[in-house]
């Protein structure tokens, strides 16, 4: 946010100046008449170079707990301002600390809080400011940030369920592929020493090992710049349009994964729309906000067609067909809650049976995989060590 220089007169005609930071001149002016001072000049202070070292990321459960302590001091008839001063020192996170205290002087200079929340994206993004939009709008503020931060902290768990699911067994796997990367660089080689002066034919799996250690050895920096740019033309692709859809339709139908990935994009999407129609929020832009927040761009262009079928006088349930990434029950009980109109609540009740899908398919995923991975690895590393062992075997046997 800009620093600005003023000066100005008070009421009784005393000149004051001083350094603010403000959006812009206006919201700095009205700001300032605020309290009461009217200003007689404004310029803005050349920030120079920023270095955001001090600055750091917002967790979500940070949000989720503002959230929530923030309707608790509302319900409770606490003034808005004095809610917000609150917030802002007993934080334990520098960022939300600043930010809620900007948060604060924007609410203080005349601004609505969803206004004040909107100048702040990173934080709260654009389900978080509509909600509270709708939530000013019907007076019902403190009941919408309750309801939000359910789902805050509904849709952080079910992140978490599906990253803690993937963790280990990318652990697992990294692990196998240094074990066999070392073997192959620095065990392998000695053992291709021994088998020089031997002058016997060495059977064919110790050949092909000890020709991939050799190519390993001879190539490792080459073959590391190629993955290095594999890895930068992949972040670039995945970057583009086209590039991310691909991506995540090759990601939903990848066994076991891809399951996961869909009962967790249903669960999400079902959530938010869910959350969003019974917070007020009407249909056309629940279903705006809620193709930003999807996390797939499978399931964001099938909403961004969803919008367009409604938008045309038509329901949201054929263009959820036609994806194919919806079962039939999801998209049967959308169907039903829309001519019953009863649409949030079914939706919540969907959200509601995906999330135990997730949970069902984390324990499947993690049952599986980890003996998977522990006899992919025990067949990597058992094979180059029996391919190794070969040669001597025959030598004893000669001897």
């Amino acid at each position: 946010m800009p620093l600005f220089e003023y000066k100005g007169k008070t009421l009784a005609g005393t000149t004051v100046s001083g350094e603010l930071k403000a959006r812009d001149r206006n919201e700095l002016e009205k700001l300032l008449r605020s309290n009461k001072i009217l200003v007689s000049s404004v310029i803005r202070k050349s920030s120079g170079i920023k270095l955001n070292f001090g600055r750091g990321r917002v967790k979500k459960v940070q949000i989720s707990r503002f959230t929530r302590q923030f309707a608790t001091m509302i319900g409770a008839g606490l003034p808005m301002v004095q809610c917000l001063e609150i917030l802002a020192q007993q934080s334990d996170s520098a960022e939300l600390r600043r930010v809620v205290g900007e948060i604060k002087e924007s609410v203080q200079g005349g601004t609505t809080l969803s206004e004040a929340l909107s100048k702040h994206k990173k934080i709260f993004d654009d389900l978080y400011v509509n909600m509270v939009d709708a939530g000013e709008i019907g007076g019902a503020l403190d009941s919408i940030l309750l309801r939000l931060a359910s789902y805050r902290e509904k849709a952080d768990a079910l992140v978490r369920k599906v990253r803690g699911a993937l963790v280990y067994p990318s652990l697992i796997l990294t692990v196998a592929i240094f074990v066999t990367f070392a073997m192959l660089t620095f065990i392998v080689p000695v053992f291709a020493k021994m088998f020089q002066g031997v002058g016997a034919e060495l059977p064919g799996p110790t050949k092909f090992v000890m020709d991939l250690s050799a190519f390993l050895r001879n190539n490792s920096l080459t073959g590391l710049i190629l993955l290095a740019l594999l890895a930068i033309g992949f972040r670039f692709y995945i970057k583009t349009d086209q590039g991310h859809l691909t991506v995540d339709k090759i990601l939903l139908r990848l066994p076991l994964i891809g399951s996961l990935l869909r009962k967790s994009a249903i669960s999400r999407f079902t959530r938010t729309l869910g959350t969003l129609i019974s917070s007020g929020v009407s249909i056309l832009d629940a279903l705006d906000i809620t193709a930003k927040t999807a996390g797939n761009r499978v399931i964001q262009e099938a909403i961004k067609k969803s919008v367009l079928s409604i938008a045309e006088g038509e329901t949201i349930t054929q263009p959820l067909k036609e994806t194919g990434v919806f079962p039939p029950m999801v998209t049967q009980m959308i169907s039903v809650g829309e001519k019953t109109g009863g649409l949030d609540d079914m939706l919540n009740k969907i959200a509601d049976f995906y999330e135990e899908e997730v949970d069902a398919a984390v324990s499947t995923l993690t049952s599986m995989i980890e003996p998977v991975v522990i006899i992919f690895m025990g067949v990597v590393v058992g094979g180059i060590l029996i391919s190794m062992y070969l040669p001597m075997f025959d030598i004893i046997g000669k001897i």
